[in-house]
Parts: C-alpha cells; structure tokens; sequence
C-alpha cells in the first residue's frame, strides 16, 4: 500500500475503523504520533459511572507508552451519551485527567474528535457551538478508498458471533465413544494420536473428515492433551509452556494459527454444548495469541456460559482481566501481519476493585508503512476542516 497522509477528521476516522477492523463504540480512540508519523492505535472502552477518571487515564497512559516515540496523540471519542448541564461534550472529566497524565509523560493531545451515532465534530468547542459533519461522509475520504482497494472492510462491531452448531446426539456419542477409548489406552500413545491427528489438519488444506473432527474433540477433553496440541499450532520448535504464553524467540506461523482457529470453528458446529467448552477456550486463546483481546475475552464468557467450571477458561480470562498482553504482541518482529495492518492488539485492562474492567485494542498500524498525519491542517481543525 502506497504511503497514506491523514488531512482531516474524516480521513482519521477511516484510518481508526480499518485499522481496528470495526466501528467503536463507547470508546476512546488514541493514535500515537511520534512528530507526524503515525504510531499505536488505542481502543477502550469509556468509564461506565464516575470516579474512576485518574485510574482510566492511567490505564491508557501505560498502554500508550508501549509507544517509546511517542510524542503526541491525537483522539476520537465515540459515545451516545449526552453532554452535562452547561458542557459542550461529554467525559469532560476523562479526557482532563488524561490531558494530565499524559503531559507528565511528555505527550500533548494534539486534537480531538467528538463522534456521535450520526455526526463528529471538534471535542474542544464552545457550549452551543454546532459544526457537526454527518458521519456518512467519511465514506468519501481518501483513507477509505484506500483501504477499500486493497481490500479491508470494518465490521459494524467487534461482537463474535457463533456459526450454528448441529447438536446431533450421535455426534455428542461418538465423542463420548472416542473418550472411552482415550481412557483405556496409555496416555503417551493417546498423546502421539492426538498429535498426528491434529498436524495432518495443520498440514492440510481441506477441512477433516466428520469423524476425525469428532475425534479432534474428543482429544481437546483432555487438559494434559489439549494443551499439548495447542502448542504446536504456530508452528515453533521451542518448549511448550514458552510457546503457550508466546514468550518465543520464533515468530509463529499466523497463517497457520489462522488455519487452526477455522479449524476449530469448524469442530464446533459439530458438537453439543457439553463438549464445547474446550474449543471455545482454544479459540479465545488463539485471539490472545494474535493481539485480539476483547475477542477472545468474549469466546471465553461463551465457554463458561456451556460450563461454569470450565478452569481454563476462567484462569485464562483472568489473565486477560489482569492486562497481560501476549508476548508476541510485544515484539515488533513476531507480531501477527495481515494484508491492510500489522495488530499489537492488548488484551483487557486491569480490574478495579473487581467492580468493572476496561476492553482494550492496541493496534500498531505499519501498512502502509510511512501513515503520516499532516499537522498543518490539523491544527485547524476548529476553523478550517468543518468550516467548508
């Protein structure tokens, strides 16, 4: 992809949707900057209730410092929500305590979007002030055209959605038949089977058979063997516990960790809700590995929604709700590419007081490789942008 320049609030906004693969909403959106050059971009979801604005702030501020070069950011705040007696925009609170904590690291906030269902204008305006732009018009920009061309499209949102599953009794048997006889051999040999089953899959390029997908199932009831055969899914030589926590010095194999999240999806539909919950974990964990984690924090909650005491699921999401961010998100060479963007994606922010959490996306933006923000027309963004 040829080199992007963003010149107004609408190419911003593109740039914001594609590089995130979806439309936020009740969020703050940061984008680093380091002069012009465009850096991370942040997602995360607005304070619910009041009082936290210091806590939220810091939790961005640590996120947005992953960035060493960062120098500035500019924002987008997107949210329903309607302004206080006598404000002209809501979270005037949030973005003070950020504006704070952020100029202790040595960031300023360059400029601010304010985005609503329909319209964005400038978040830092006058109480009455009305220069809003239909929202409509960002389909118009050069960044989406772009990004059109080469292919990316933006969801309506980041909700995962579960393909049908059959629920056919004698599928839900012949799992339980392939258990039993799990059960009743050696567990090495159980182990290499289940090995050999699952690389054929990797290896290939056509889905399994039925009963080999039944089988596959069968082998991910088993703790000591599911997580055998989740460590060779991206494809790395090293010790299984380092390539579980992606604490390698490899880079995975994404499109291979790819091919094994489909081929897990694909299981699923097979399956009765009583053996979901293994692959449903898998799968999360998989969008943990490639920097997804609102995702994967969502196939873990439908995991314990087909069993509550399903351990990993519950120990892998509290993970996740401590902020631990996988380790091959951290390093710019092993980060997972995609056509349009390179993701370094967080996982969810740290709970407080166990009262809420925040979701977090963020994303390291690299195609194409020299995004630039042009500072001149931004910083008249209040006169110029939404005067015309």
């Amino acid at each position: 992809m040829n080199a992007l320049t963003i010149k107004d609030p609408a190419d911003l906004l593109s740039f914001i949707g594609h590089t995130l693969g979806f439309w936020p909403q009740e969020s703050l959106v940061c984008i680093t900057l380091d002069k012009d050059k465009v850096g991370a971009t942040l997602r995360i979801d607005l304070p619910k209730q009041p009082g936290y604005e210091v806590h939220f702030a810091r939790t961005v501020a640590a996120y947005l410092t992953s960035d060493e070069r960062v120098t500035g950011i500019v924002f987008a705040l997107d949210t329903t929500q309607t302004p206080e007696p006598g404000e002209a925009r809501p979270h005037r609170a949030t973005i003070a305590a950020l504006t704070g904590v952020l100029a202790h690291e040595g960031i300023t906030i360059r400029d601010g979007i304010y985005v609503t269902a329909t319209t964005y204008s400038p978040y830092d305006t006058q109480p009455g002030d009305n220069i809003a732009i239909p929202l409509s018009s960002t389909e118009y920009s050069q960044v989406n055209a772009e990004f059109i061309y080469r292919g990316s499209t933006i969801e309506p949102t980041n909700q995962v959605t579960l393909p049908a599953a059959t629920d056919q009794r004698e599928y839900a048997t012949a799992v339980e038949h392939y258990k039993q006889t799990i059960l009743s051999g050696e567990t090495t040999a159980a182990t290499q089977e289940a090995h050999q089953l699952w690389i054929s899959m990797l290896d290939s390029k056509d889905y399994p058979t039925d009963k080999d997908a039944l089988k596959l199932v069968a082998y991910f009831q088993f703790p000591h063997v599911r997580d055998r055969l989740m460590a060779v899914i991206p494809g790395i030589d090293e010790l299984p516990e380092r390539i579980l926590f992606a604490q390698t010095g490899t880079a995975p194999d994404w499109s291979r960790v790819e091919w094994a999240k489909q081929l897990l999806t694909n299981a699923y539909t097979l399956i009765s809700p009583e053996h979901a919950a293994p692959i449903l974990t898998t799968i999360g964990y998989i969008n943990w590995w490639e920097g997804r984690g609102s995702k994967a924090h969502q196939y873990l909650q439908l995991a314990l929604e087909t069993d509550p005491g399903y351990r990993s699921a519950r120990l892998t999401d509290h993970m996740l709700g401590a902020g631990i961010i996988a380790g091959w998100n951290t390093q710019q060479e092993h980060r997972i590419q995609k056509p349009t963007r390179h993701s370094l994606i967080a996982a969810l922010a740290s709970q407080l007081d166990g009262r809420f959490n925040f979701g977090i996306e963020l994303t390291r933006v690299q195609v194409p490789a020299k995004t630039r923000l042009d500072c001149r027309t931004f910083s008249h963004i209040g006169s110029v942008l939404y005067a015309r």
